[in-house]
């Protein structure tokens, strides 16, 4: 795939990774997504139990820490893509690499060797993770029935402190990355450029890096993509 998506942003991508390192693995082979995700949602749980207090007044005893998950919907179309290339389940097949359970032909009969640990990581953010939740569905189809559009939910659940891996590099080329801004109702160019800039009056800098010629026509649910300060005219 390409090194960046339709859009032209970097894309996401799920990696198989080193349980103990965090350091992208050989196999499975990443799967990038030529569309980024709308949104995520990162959630995490603790257990406590309640007892009784003083006076009636219950307390609190704390019991575990919950794991934290990651849940997204990624989007695949193939439809553009020439055959046999527009098999969109070419890509989503991948997906269950990382699910995939191994016999291990080498140790005790019946031993299996579990799932990769994988990182989907996208711009700064790295969630290194074991995959414990895929649905996959596929919604178009040419007169062949060959699938080109498809959705897959996803839910990551990390296991383990990801405070001690070492930092990566968000981009390739060490340039700067685009920030992504989606509108909601009432936003304005010239009130987004004096929040993420500090002066209202870039909101053409950041209209002509969107194609936008008319400012006043932003909808809900729009991505912007907001250029990096010092590349600004």
């Amino acid at each position: 795939m390409a090194d960046v998506t339709t859009g032209d942003l970097v894309p996401a991508k799920i990696v198989a990774v080193s349980k103990s390192s965090g350091a992208p693995l050989g196999s499975p082979p990443p799967v990038p997504c030529l569309f980024n995700p709308f949104e995520y949602t990162v959630s995490k749980s603790n257990t406590w139990e309640e007892k009784s207090g003083e006076n009636d007044t219950p307390t609190a005893e704390f019991k575990k820490a919950g794991a934290q998950t990651l849940k997204l919907q990624l989007f695949f179309d193939t439809y553009e893509f020439p055959e046999p290339a527009n098999d969109v389940s070419l890509i989503t097949n991948l997906l269950w690499k990382f699910m995939e359970v191994k016999s291990n032909d080498e140790g005790e009969q019946g031993e299996k060797i579990p799932p990769p640990w994988v990182a989907f990581e996208w711009g700064v953010f790295r969630f290194i993770s074991v995959i414990t939740q895929m649905t996959q569905k596929f919604t178009l189809f040419t007169n062949k029935g060959v699938p080109v559009r498809a959705t897959a939910d996803i839910t990551f659940t990390q296991y383990v402190d990801t405070q001690d891996y070492p930092a990566q590099n968000p981009t390739s080329g060490g340039g700067p990355i685009d920030r992504v801004r989606t509108i909601t109702a009432g936003d304005r160019l010239d009130l987004i450029s004096a929040e993420v800039y500090g002066d209202a009056t870039k909101w053409r800098c950041i209209a002509q890096y969107n194609g936008i010629r008319d400012p006043m026509v932003l909808r809900p649910g729009m991505r912007l993509r907001i250029p990096p300060y010092k590349s600004l005219s």
